[in-house]
């Protein structure tokens, strides 16, 4: 930890740059807003370290994001794009089955496994997704989703539609299961990250949420 603070002090900082194309100097700005919370969470968001980062004088930025809030904004919804991916991935190495109950009970157990995963291995973006109680309406929906075009909310919305649609849940305990299922998963997240059992082992941590999702599984 050392070694790597004293080569960041010692780096040269960013040439400035003055060639950037419309359009490019956003993206260069929230590129560097989300390594920014990568490595330290959403208060490491700052504003003119992204216009450092970038390579460009602090009154570029304004033209893009008026503000601390707003570059913290944008990168919140990159990070919860990047959720998305991370439980994405997780569905993606589903094997393909005729059995449609547990086919469906596998792919909410993949939304809630990649998002425990992303939580413990991008953590700085994980804590930014979640970081303020503002809305990101103002973002572009594409934003602040997946490939797949939904965020992680909506994947989990549609696992749980899957399940009822295979016969394994009613639809009458279908209304508000996602938020049932999103609490009890984001609290292990938080308890691990943030809590009493960060200095868990990652195998025990990882076998504690295969036993959450049984619990959830089972609730729904």
């Amino acid at each position: 930890m050392k070694d790597r603070m004293t080569i960041r002090a010692n780096s040269a900082p960013p040439a400035r740059r003055s060639t950037y194309r419309h359009g490019d100097l956003r993206r260069a700005l929230l590129k560097a807003g989300v390594e920014l919370a990568r490595d330290g969470g959403p208060e490491a968001v700052v504003l003119r370290e992204a216009t450092r980062r970038a390579g460009v004088v602090p009154n570029a930025a304004y033209r893009h994001f008026e503000n601390r809030q707003a570059l913290l904004q944008a990168v919140r919804a990159a990070a919860l794009a990047a959720v998305a991916r991370a439980m994405e991935a997780e569905l993606a190495t589903l094997p393909p089955t005729h059995d449609e109950v547990a086919f469906a009970r596998a792919t909410v157990r993949a939304v809630g496994t990649g998002y425990l995963r992303f939580a413990q291995t991008e953590t700085g973006l994980f804590r930014t997704a979640f970081a303020t109680q503002a809305d990101v309406a103002e973002q572009p929906e594409q934003a602040k989703s997946g490939d797949s075009g939904l965020n992680p909310f909506q994947l989990l919305g549609a696992a749980l539609d899957r399940l009822v649609e295979a016969g394994a849940m009613p639809a009458a305990r279908r209304p508000g299961a996602e938020y049932l299922a999103w609490s009890s998963v984001h609290g292990l997240a938080m308890l691990v990250i943030d809590g009493p059992l960060r200095e868990l082992p990652r195998a025990q941590v990882d076998s504690l949420g295969q036993r959450l999702l049984d619990m959830v599984e089972k609730g729904l």
